[in-house]
């Protein structure tokens, strides 16, 4: 699903932020992303999006050399790709059904099954109240809902979450896990970012952890880091 071989990030001329990160994802796996604020998770993320360039090394997504890929393949390629941002970007003049109704629609879906998908699955995470809420109306833990709604609608192949149970209480945390919990088993490939220790412990996936701009995989995600 996806490879990376000794990349290093950059942003212009600093020094890397990423060193020498070499791992692999297989498909259907589920993998939490850990380290201390700054430590560089979200630039590993938007590499996997697709969102930035490595400044070397190789990154493989979906059996793709990205270096081959031109800048008119990149949206083929992010569509299959399922992203919850730490700022949701979420369209504010469109509902919140409207929001997640997006990636159903870009596709070409009928318009009752769009309905129907987005109204269940914004109930599910306890908004089925909000359907025709602006997202200016709607709390941070509730918009971040919604932009986790709009990630997981189409099932993609590749679920990236970057601190997706940052504004929710512990109990909506538990049920938003275990709705990506529930796309892992139809076969996504997920990657969560988090700081949140007692959720992660609440499930056994292996842990991507960052330190010093390198990257170490512990075997479970409770398995503390030392």
């Amino acid at each position: 699903m996806i490879r990376f071989e000794n990349v290093g990030l950059r942003y212009g001329t600093g020094p890397e932020v990423l060193r020498d990160i070499t791992f692999t994802l297989p498909p259907g796996s589920f993998h939490f992303l850990t380290g201390a604020s700054g430590a560089g998770k979200s630039s590993l993320l938007k590499l996997m999006y697709l969102a930035h360039r490595p400044s070397r090394g190789l990154i493989t997504v979906f059996d793709r050399d990205i270096s081959r890929v031109g800048r008119e393949g990149l949206p083929e390629l992010r569509r299959q790709i399922g992203v919850v941002f730490q700022d949701f970007q979420l369209l504010d003049h469109l509902s919140a059904l409207d929001n997640v109704a997006l990636p159903l629609r870009m596709a070409g879906a009928s318009e009752q099954d769009v309905v129907e998908h987005c109204t269940e699955l914004l109930r599910w995470v306890g908004l089925g109240n909000h359907l025709d809420a602006r997202p200016s109306t709607l709390s941070g833990g509730q918009q971040q809902r919604v932009a986790i709604a709009r990630s997981v609608i189409n099932r993609p192949r590749l679920l990236l979450a970057d601190e997706p149970t940052g504004n929710v209480d512990d109990g909506i945390g538990m049920r938003l896990l275990y709705l990506f919990e529930e796309l892992h088993k139809l076969g996504t490939t997920v990657v969560i970012a988090t700081h949140n220790e007692a959720l992660i412990h609440r499930f056994d996936h292996p842990r991507l952890h960052l330190e010093n701009g390198r990257l170490h995989v512990l075997p479970r995600a409770t398995q503390r880091w030392a």
